[in-house]
């Protein structure tokens, strides 16, 4: 009885490995949601955002991917624990793009733009459908603000994996950093980021492990590899990671990878939002810059996001 307990709990934990929707999370764990819903319920009314900082940390610490069905004590509540701790994470980052995008006006019902809004936001982002395209900043500051329902956007598209769009000088920006040297995209989803620098000459290649195949489709190009096989199998000298999950086991390989020069992480202001921020603290061999003009260049503005650099210190 008890080895089966330990197979089912094992399968469970390799399930929850593919990063699975909340809905899904929520349907086959319904006593964890509740217990999340109240804990993030009581803590939004607080009104401080450092508090849901600390809850999802203090979850993560609580248990690991790698202890649950190994130990012998509670197994049954290390898995829930487990599962709090994913289904929170993802409701937090929900929560935070849906508070600052949210559109109060909107009836009950589907989300959706009007004719005008949805048109101009086409143009603008996409060459079609949801193929996003490096964005005009001349185009954008001049067309952005006239959008009445662009609160909208990001509720619409992030459940295709879009967390955010690239403007052209933000691609120029970094092929200029970038440099000629060898580079590696981790966790590069549908591959844009990696598309749009492939186009300006980068010799570049992009991996993902492909855990969002039920909402994205991956192009053949986007190897299936893990950020560690693919940091082992590469040796880049510089790593790009746009909205990394938060609180992910995979990048501290990037601080562990000798040849890495230099790393660059698109993210959020809001840093329970995505990152593990643990291992960016923890390490110290690079120097972290929050890069205030790049940050500029990653739209919508209302994402507040954030682009942050962490060069290898030079040896004295």
């Amino acid at each position: 009885m008890q080895f089966m307990m330990q197979k089912e709990i094992k399968k469970t934990v390799e399930w929850l490995k593919s990063n699975p929707a909340l809905d899904e999370l929520c349907a086959e764990f319904p006593q964890e949601w509740a217990s999340v819903q109240t804990d993030i319920a009581t803590i939004v009314e607080c009104g401080k955002a450092e508090e849901l900082q600390r809850y999802l940390e203090k979850l993560s610490s609580l248990t690991s991917a790698s202890s649950v069905g190994k130990s012998h004590t509670k197994p049954k509540e290390l898995l829930s624990q487990y599962v709090r701790s994913h289904m929170a994470h993802e409701a937090v980052k929900k929560l935070c793009l849906s508070t600052l995008h949210a559109d109060l006006a909107v009836p009950k019902g589907k989300l959706r733009f009007n004719f005008i809004n949805g048109f101009i936001a086409q143009r603008l982002l996409f060459s079609n459908d949801l193929i996003r395209k490096p964005v005009s900043l001349f185009w954008f500051r001049l067309l952005w603000p006239l959008l009445w329902q662009r609160k909208r956007l990001m509720p619409l598209v992030q459940p295709k994996g879009i967390y955010c769009f690239y403007s052209q000088p933000l691609i120029e920006a970094l092929l200029g950093m970038i440099n000629g040297r060898k580079c590696l995209e981790i966790g590069a989803g549908d591959g844009t980021l990696s598309r749009f620098l492939k186009k300006q000459g980068v010799e570049l290649t992009a991996t993902d492990n492909h855990s969002w195949n039920k909402s994205m489709q991956y192009p053949d190009w986007i190897l299936k590899m893990d950020a560690r096989e693919s940091l082992t199998t590469f040796s880049p000298e510089v790593v790009i990671c746009s909205w990394p999950p938060a609180q992910n086991n995979f990048e501290r390989f990037v601080f562990e990878t000798p040849t890495v020069q230099l790393y660059i992480v698109i993210g959020s202001r809001h840093k329970f939002a995505f990152g593990n921020w643990a291992a960016y603290q923890q390490q110290s061999v690079f120097e972290l810059e929050e890069d205030l003009e790049l940050s500029d260049l990653v739209l919508p503005p209302e994402l507040e996001s954030v682009v942050y650099l962490f060069r290898r210190k030079e040896l004295a």
